[in-house]
């Protein structure tokens, strides 16, 4: 019988000492957030053409949706990640991030083309409608989150520099779509484990008759190792990708 240890007090591997600025840092997710975002940028390297600007507002819009607002929202259903922001910074902070990337969406429709029009309508629906749980959370699943954090900023960042939909662009986008789904599958167990688990019970017996005992951070060690590894593997594709292209 193991009980969780001290390494797995924190609610996730990146998160910092509860408190100050340190809530703020905790509340992006910094290594998610970086990995979704490379899919906006793996998503333009696959197009025929890589306008800087339209990929950088994308990201923009993208960061503040998603690394800000949409994880803000996350915190306020049942404060997954122990910060001690309050109830009114949360909803500041998510309220003015949304209304920035929609007013990003809003621009380019104008700047770049009304063909982005639906993209910017389904991210302002994806947001709320995913991280709200609305519609007695159907939309919160596996499947929501590879589609909506995986697939969709890998689309929308091809289609803002290509303006068109090609077999590359829904490769790429599919391809989001299952580096997500095994991050989903990746880091559930271990956001047990450090979340809600209490004492694990158990041993792992060998074929030599050796014996493991099962323990929380044995447990959580290979998952969390995936995770540090894929999300850099992913940032330092898609920088690559970018700066070929560039």
């Amino acid at each position: 019988m193991a009980s969780a240890p001290r390494e797995l007090d924190r609610p996730a591997f990146y998160a910092l000492r509860s408190g100050s600025w340190r809530d703020l840092v905790t509340l992006l997710h910094p290594p998610y957030t970086a990995w979704h975002l490379s899919y906006v940028a793996l998503g333009a390297a696959a197009a025929p053409h890589i306008y800087a600007n339209r990929l950088l507002a994308a990201l923009g819009a993208f960061f503040l949706a998603v690394g800000i607002s949409a994880h803000a929202l996350d915190e306020l259903h049942g404060r997954p990640l122990q910060t001690k922001l309050k109830r009114s910074t949360l909803i500041a902070l998510a309220a003015a991030s949304f209304a920035g990337a929609i007013a990003i969406g809003v621009i380019g429709v104008f700047v770049v083309s009304p063909l982005l029009a639906p993209l910017v309508l389904a991210g302002g629906v994806l947001v709320p409608a995913y991280n709200l749980e609305l519609a007695a959370g159907r939309l919160h699943s596996d499947t929501w989150f590879a589609l909506a954090w995986g697939g969709f900023p890998a689309f929308t960042g091809y289609f803002v520099n290509a303006l068109a939909v090609r077999p590359a662009g829904l490769l790429v986008a599919g391809a989001c779509c299952l580096l997500s789904a095994a991050q989903r599958q990746l880091s559930t167990p271990v956001r047990r484990l450090r979340r809600s688990t209490t004492e694990v019970v158990g041993q792992q017996r060998l074929r030599d008759g050796s014996v493991i005992e099962l323990t929380p951070a044995g447990l959580s060690a290979p998952l969390e190792g995936a995770l540090r590894a894929l999300w850099l593997a992913v940032v330092l594709l898609a920088v690559g990708l970018v700066a070929v292209r560039v």
